[in-house]
């Protein structure tokens, strides 16, 4: 009594490939996949799966089926296992209420012969309509042509409160059932229903099967608010998992190579009408990861086409997100923005095809649009700027699946942050296998854990320690002139705790770095601080600063020596020494000549 909408889902999402590659040795032929046939002996591979139709075949004893099938029949598991295996896979809670599930099953099917019944109707008015002239004239000044119309089932939906109501009500249809399924208001105060989409040009959305699942409408005229209206999320629509184009896409395209996201209904038609038939369209909300998935099932490639205005980029930048958990090794994005004024349809009129397809092949790829965007405005030769890459990089680059790309642009941020891939790693914990925990922006982990003295208040010591904290900054190699002993003996003194952790965190680190150590602060009291001292200028070479950096140290020592001598001095007093016998003041002296 499982729904067979939620299986179609269930196959929806589950890639074939996938599943009977983790059982099966699969090699790539083309378009399909294929290998040993798992179901009867054989030498030589007759055993295809189609990861576009999501379906096997074997060309030597004939089996067939999906991938449920396949977990059926080879890993002998009843229905519900083989369900509750691939639902489990991909995030899906299988319905537990069988009887709920029956009805919601036939008012599945309801809303689907609704919907296709609507879109027979508004294909006859573009034809037939008294009112149509405007919407055909409309789509002729686009370059509509009538088979393009054909291919994309595009209808007119004629002025009026109740064309589509009225017919639908007289084909037998009751109220309820339409409001179900978006193709009308309710309004109880009003006491009336009325159509949702008037006076538009309406593209139907399909799903891949080819049924029509609700409704984009374009206004035809000038002031239409809004410009485009789609049909809100039914039973049978989720605007996060459709793409608009993508029937008609795997319909008119046998081998697919790359599919390309544009913003609207219009630019795929009249890509489509230009030989660019591999463009689809989100449905008024930003791109999904799911979406992303199922476009990568079908072909290597994904390209992002907007505009080059701000809402273009952050379009683009909210697809990028959504794509890195997607991407998978052999799969590639790329960002093309076209130019300002210009949407898909004026550009592909005026250039033609060749032309906007050498756009596509100049477009930027996924890693290089991923740092571009993150250093805008930034000016990477500041050490503070290359910390703030790091940081904003680093959640991103966690959501990356494992894999070549993933190293790629680590290795890149490597690259802009002047740190060692394996410090990189280290010090953003990318190098975990298990998923970090996001953290708010204002965190960063040190290689070691929390950067020392994190939350504790900046102490500013003398100008003395203020310096050698900058030299140590410049060189954190002269920390490794520091033993532990004098450590020890510097820890002591009130002014040096931030100094002390600088040093041991420095010996701690394997290859530590300017950057690194600056890094390893960020979001504690001590970054402003630490900050503006790494970036005073210097007027001492490097050999200058270490030979003022050892003289530093043993002023420091002396400085210990001195307060050390005088605290025993003072323990060592039981009055003033004008008050002492001159016994005592002998005994006094030699007691303090073995104080360091």
């Amino acid at each position: 009594m499982i729904p067979p909408e939620f299986i179609d889902e269930l196959h929806t999402r589950t890639d074939i490939v996938e599943i009977i590659e983790a059982r099966v040795t699969l090699k790539k032929a083309g378009q399909r996949y294929v290998g040993l046939c798992p179901f009867h002996q054989e030498k030589t591979p007759s055993f295809s799966v189609n990861q576009e139709k999501q379906f096997y075949y074997c060309f030597g004893c004939q089996v067939s089926g999906t991938a449920l099938k396949f977990l059926m029949e080879h890993d002998r598991m009843d229905f519900i296992s083989a369900v509750e295996y691939l639902a489990q896979r991909v995030g899906m809670k299988v319905p537990q209420n069988q009887g709920r599930d029956f009805g919601i099953s036939q008012k599945h099917k309801a809303i689907y012969a609704v919907l296709d019944k609507s879109t027979s109707f508004y294909k006859e008015q573009l034809r037939t309509h008294e009112s149509r002239d405007r919407a055909v004239s409309y789509l002729k000044g686009r370059q509509v042509s009538g088979i393009t119309a054909r291919d994309f089932a595009l209808g007119f939906a004629p002025p009026g409160w109740d064309n589509l109501l009225s017919y639908l009500q007289q084909a037998g249809y009751e109220s309820q059932l339409l409001a179900d399924a978006g193709l009308v208001l309710d309004k109880p105060e009003e006491g009336r229903l009325y159509d949702r989409l008037r006076d538009r040009i309406i593209f139907p959305i399909r799903d891949t099967q080819g049924r029509t699942v609700a409704f984009g409408g374009r206004g035809i005229s000038p002031d239409a608010k809004p410009k485009y209206l789609n049909s809100p999320e039914t039973a049978v629509f989720h605007k996060g998992r459709i793409l608009y184009g993508l029937f008609e896409a795997r319909r008119q395209v046998s081998n697919m190579a790359r599919l390309m996201v544009v913003e609207g209904y219009m630019d795929v038609v009249a890509l489509a009408q230009h030989g660019i038939s591999y463009s689809l369209a989100t449905l008024g909300t930003a791109t999904s990861t799911d979406q992303v998935v199922q476009m990568f099932r079908l072909v290597p490639q994904v390209v992002f086409c907007f505009d080059g205005d701000e809402a273009g980029r952050k379009a683009a930048w909210k697809a990028l997100i959504a794509t890195l958990p997607a991407m998978q090794d052999g799969k590639s994005v790329k960002f093309l923005f076209l130019p300002e004024g210009d949407d898909p349809d004026s550009l592909v009129r005026r250039e033609g095809k060749e032309q906007f397809e050498a756009r596509i092949e100049q477009g930027m790829n996924l890693v290089d649009y991923f740092f571009n965007s993150l250093e805008a405005g930034l000016d990477m030769n500041s050490l503070e700027n290359q910390a703030r890459l790091c940081k904003l990089a680093t959640p991103l680059l966690r959501k990356i699946p494992e894999g070549v790309l993933k190293h790629l642009a680590i290795n890149e941020l490597s690259r802009k942050t002047g740190l060692e891939p394996e410090q990189l790693l280290s010090v953003t914990g990318l190098n975990k296998k298990s998923e970090p925990r996001e953290e708010p922006e204002q965190r960063y982990d040190a290689p070691t854990g929390e950067p020392p003295l994190r939350h504790d208040a900046p102490r500013i010591g003398s100008k003395l320690v203020e310096r050698a904290i900058t030299i140590l900054l410049r060189h954190p190699e002269e920390a490794h002139s520091l033993d532990k002993e004098l450590l020890e003996s510097l820890s002591s003194d009130a002014e040096l705790p931030l100094f002390i952790t600088m040093v041991q965190w420095i010996q701690e680190t394997e290859h530590p770095t300017t950057t690194l150590l600056l890094s390893s602060y960020q979001g504690s009291a001590h970054y402003a601080y630490l900050k503006s001292l790494a970036e005073r200028e210097d007027l001492l070479n490097q050999s200058e600063q270490k030979k003022e950096f050892n003289g530093i140290v043993q002023k420091l020592i002396s400085r210990i020596k001195n307060q050390l001598k005088q605290k025993a001095i003072k323990d060592l007093l039981p009055k003033r020494p004008s008050e002492l016998n001159p016994t005592e003041q002998q005994t006094l002296r030699d007691q303090t000549k073995s104080v360091p």
